[in-house]
């Protein structure tokens, strides 16, 4: 591992191509007149200012905190159609999930995303019989038109083989479906990405510390740099709320007697290290409604998830005793204790869902997207599935053409008229970008290991080749962060300089897998902090 005393020199000035200061970009903000402000840097506020920058609009992007910071980078990391949405009959739902899913995983991000077979493990005296569940993967997959092959039923022998630690025990049958996992911070920055490409404006770290009015209606936003204390603001014809658990706080300071339009509901993960390869996901029935996933992912087990309502303040939500215990007891139906072990856990994460206001409980709600309009002309937005976030993009701009006076309709392209499938930043085939870093990663610098390829090519595709061109430049650059994870110090750099890193969270938990690992020292942590300060 590279020692604390070396960091410092590690640092290369922003090259060319390198993004502005955050001081450039808040004169930027200041100065300009744009058409749509959309506040909240979670995937509906970023898929929202990708759409409206494609369809020519100028766009301004802020957050408070960083982007995909809160329940964006804190979700079950899957691009899925919803299996349990069948159990209540949302056969057309399901379908236009599914539609997503493929578009993102095969057209859109292809390096961001990689296919998942599931295994749905049938135990005597559970919640559904073998027959019913080969009936349902079956009908899943016909609703993917068998994209992912066809829904079947396998024997427990079978399925052990390619998932070891599954507990054997009263097990009769098991169902076999797919879908598709991707790292969601990841995913969300490249869409950042594309919507800075695609003309927008975007600040992190930057918060709302009141609206702007003009004759009643909301025109902007007063912010001020978390950072620094800079104070600043953003004039806009049109205000977008995306701030997801928060969008009641900023429709209150609209309109002081807003009336509540959402709950939240928790939903907490745990992330453990493997004792053995997995091979496939496990989705385990809990009862008729809740299906609890164990999923390989990161060279790791991710473990989850929780579904209840909760009250407090969105900044506070975090994962506790009781989720920890839950999480490992429903695990623990169709998981081997050995691997269930705490001594394994490396990290934990909770974020919240926003559900449509409404009683009744939270796992039965309908992950639908609301877009509601104020009396100051502020729109809000919330809820929704990751899944479908480009789906939710189009929404939004579909209701912004409609709105009452046809404010932006005149200025804007038809989302109809936009590219379908139009590919995020980096898209190519990962096995081919991996191939030729291990084949080109000798010259001149030193070889890259083919953990690193791997981890590079499918967390930022064709984008590799910037960060091994850096480390070759820079050997030091070249070195991983910790022998333990496949990052290199590189990533760090480029973090700084190309993708809107601030601190070392913004670093070792979105941009890299590091936190999740466990292995997040603070030693790395004074290094990271070392380089993020060192920008020419």
């Amino acid at each position: 591992m590279t020692t604390l005393q070396s960091v410092p020199a590690l640092g290369t000035h922003p090259a060319s191509g390198s993004l502005p200061s955050r001081a450039e970009t808040r004169e930027q903000l200041s100065k300009a007149a744009y058409d749509l402000l959309v506040i909240g840097g979670g995937i509906l506020g970023i898929s929202t200012a990708w759409h409206a920058a494609q369809s020519g609009l100028r766009v301004a992007l802020v957050d408070a905190g960083d982007f995909a910071g809160a329940t964006s980078s804190a979700s079950s990391k899957l691009l899925h159609g919803g299996l349990r949405y069948l159990q209540t009959g949302a056969v057309k739902l399901v379908a236009e999930n599914h539609f997503e899913r493929r578009a993102v995983s095969r057209q859109v991000a292809p390096h961001l995303a990689n296919p998942l077979t599931f295994y749905l493990p049938v135990y005597k005296g559970g919640p559904h019989g073998a027959a019913k569940l080969g009936a349902g993967v079956f009908a899943y997959s016909a609703l993917s038109a068998f994209g992912d092959g066809v829904g079947h039923v396998i024997s427990p022998a079978k399925a052990q083989r390619d998932v070891p630690e599954l507990r054997t025990d009263n097990l009769k049958a098991v169902a076999v479906y797919g879908d598709d996992q991707m790292n969601d911070a990841r995913m969300a920055l490249m869409t950042v990405r594309a919507a800075v490409d695609a003309g927008a404006v975007v600040l992190n770290h930057a918060a709302v510390t009141g609206l702007r009015f003009t004759k009643g209606r909301v025109t902007g936003a007063d912010l001020e740099d978390r950072l620094d204390g800079t104070e600043f603001g953003v004039n806009a014809r049109l205000v977008l709320n995306a701030t997801g658990p928060w969008v009641d706080h900023l429709r209150r300071m609209e309109n002081p007697d807003a009336a509540p339009s959402i709950r939240l509901s928790k939903g907490a993960h745990l992330v453990l290290k493997r004792t053995r390869p997995w091979k496939a996901a496990l989705a385990t029935p809990i009862d008729k409604y809740r299906i609890t996933f164990a999923l390989p992912w990161e060279d790791m087990l991710l473990l989850g998830t929780t579904d209840e309502a909760y009250e407090g303040d969105p900044a506070d939500v975090a994962v506790n005793e009781k989720d920890t215990a839950q999480i490992l007891d429903e695990a623990a139906l169709s998981i081997r204790d050995q691997q269930l072990s705490r001594d394994l856990i490396t990290y934990s994460f909770a974020g919240l869902r926003v559900l449509p206001g409404g009683p009744g409980d939270t796992s039965k709600a309908k992950r639908e997207t609301v877009v509601t309009e104020g009396r100051g002309g502020m729109l809000s937005v919330a809820g929704g599935k990751w899944t479908t976030f480009r789906h939710i993009g189009r929404t939004v701009m579909n209701k912004l053409a409609a709105l009452p006076g046809h404010p932006l309709a005149e200025d804007m392209e038809p989302i109809s008229h936009l590219p379908k499938k139009l590919p995020l930043p980096g898209i190519a085939n990962p096995n081919a970008v991996a191939h030729r870093l291990l084949i080109d990663g000798g010259t001149p610098g030193p070889r890259m290991s083919a953990d690193t390829a791997r981890h590079l090519a499918t967390h930022y595709g064709s984008l590799s080749f910037d960060i091994a061109r850096m480390a070759n430049e820079k050997p030091a650059l070249a070195e991983r962060i910790h022998p333990d994870a496949p990052e290199i110090w590189a990533q760090v750099a480029y973090a700084r300089d190309h993708e809107w890193a601030e601190t070392a969270d913004d670093v070792l938990r979105r941009r890299t897998t590091l936190t999740i690992r466990g292995l997040a020292t603070d030693e790395i942590r004074a290094g990271v902090e070392s380089m993020l300060g060192d920008r020419g």
